[in-house]
């Protein structure tokens, strides 16, 4: 089985080692190709780079990257390396059918991790799920994926979750092909476990930043019992935007003595958030809870924020971007690896607009589909 794939896939996902400095095209070149010899037409490599550029260019569904790839002109064709036909050496185009059938069969663990960001180096990485609910069909429930992004916004890879089982058991498949060294995985409750903590600090030589709540009622407790009242060393950060005044105060704790019952654990954190709605003037509270293994030397309180805030922002700058700009949610892709593979060129298209240095997805995208046939391929590197 694939280590990213919720049904059997008989191709094992291609390492990632010396893959630094390769293009997008020489990456794609690593995937192996899941179709029979027989009767292959088109070029695989060709059929992924259309796919990936129709979606730049802002198709969103495979009926979209058909109708790009049947109007797209014969130099946008040979820059793709398209079919060639006849004495004339004509490019052909490869149809909907067979960009459907192609999406559903690559290797899903392979695609991920040859098109998204390296995070070695990076200050942060967050991991959070989200069902792609349009994918859901009769008894089949919707594909659910979970995804690491770095602090900056850079989507690393993702990880479709197996039917009846949970993020939890794909937690380790989803980071062990990368170099976290130095780096600190932040994650919501549902991933404060014991097991992902030795995972982090002892395989892969990396930190956590983890969230706890009800689901750990013990550790929970103990967290909330603590002298928060006297703690000195906290942060006060205040945010005007999206119609509301937010201010949150960090505290953080040592409790390397104190007995707390986790792996490495060496500091705890309590985060009180309170927000003002600026048209009814409605006030909110709430109290966010998180341990580290990072001692007081290493991060501070204001850093401690900003790593939680990393947490957060992957809802904003990854989930919200697929379902608003990509409109994920409403997409009826169902069919073999279709939801997880569609996902991933998106967050390819993603991770390439940030690049370029365009903040707003939705505005890069519109500018890319002005010259479809041209600018998606200068932004991807294919020449």
């Amino acid at each position: 089985m694939c280590r990213q794939s919720a049904t059997v896939c008989l191709i094992k996902s291609p390492a990632l080692e010396d893959t630094a400095g390769l293009s997008l095209v020489e990456r794609l070149r690593l995937l192996p190709d899941p179709r029979r010899r027989r009767r292959v037409r088109h070029p695989f490599v060709a059929v992924l780079l259309v796919a990936a550029s129709a979606v730049v260019a802002g198709a969103r569904s495979y009926t979209a990257i058909g109708q790009w790839s049947a109007n797209a002109p014969q130099h946008a064709l040979a820059r793709l390396g398209a079919r060639v036909v006849g004495s004339l050496s004509v490019r052909v185009a490869p149809s909907a059918a067979t960009i459907r059938r192609i999406v559903g069969l690559v290797c899903p663990g392979g695609l991920a991790d040859l098109t998204g960001a390296d995070p070695a180096g990076s200050d942060s990485v967050a991991l959070d799920g989200k069902a792609a609910r349009g994918s859901r069909h009769g008894q089949t429930p919707a594909a659910h994926l979970l995804a690491a992004m770095t602090g900056d916004g850079r989507t690393v890879t993702q990880l479709r979750i197996p039917d009846k089982t949970n993020e939890i058991t794909c937690f380790a498949a989803l980071l062990a092909p990368f170099d976290l060294t130095g780096v600190t995985v932040t994650a919501d409750a549902l991933h404060n476990q014991r097991a992902h903590a030795r995972f982090l600090v002892d395989e892969k030589k990396a930190h956590y930043l983890l969230v706890v709540k009800a689901n750990q009622p013990e550790l929970h407790r103990r967290l909330r019992s603590l002298p928060w009242k006297d703690v000195t060393a906290r942060r006060y950060d205040r945010e005007i935007g999206h119609g509301r005044r937010e201010t949150r105060v960090t505290r953080a704790l040592t409790v390397t003595d104190l007995g707390l019952d986790f792996r490495h654990v060496a500091q705890a954190v309590r985060i009180l958030r309170h927000r003002t709605d600026r048209t009814t003037g409605t006030v909110s509270r709430q109290t966010v809870y998180a341990i580290t293994d990072l001692s007081s030397h290493q991060a501070s309180p204001q850093r401690l924020g900003q790593l939680a805030r990393s947490q957060w922002t992957i809802e904003n700058r990854l989930h919200f971007v697929r379902d608003t700009t990509f409109a994920e949610d409403a997409s009826k892709i169902r069919t073999g690896h279709g939801p997880e593979n569609m996902s991933t060129l998106r967050n390819l298209a993603i991770n390439a607009l940030r690049a370029a240095g365009h903040r707003n997805i939705a505005a890069g995208i519109r500018h890319f589909s002005h010259e479809p046939f041209t600018r998606p391929l200068d932004l991807l590197g294919i020449v």
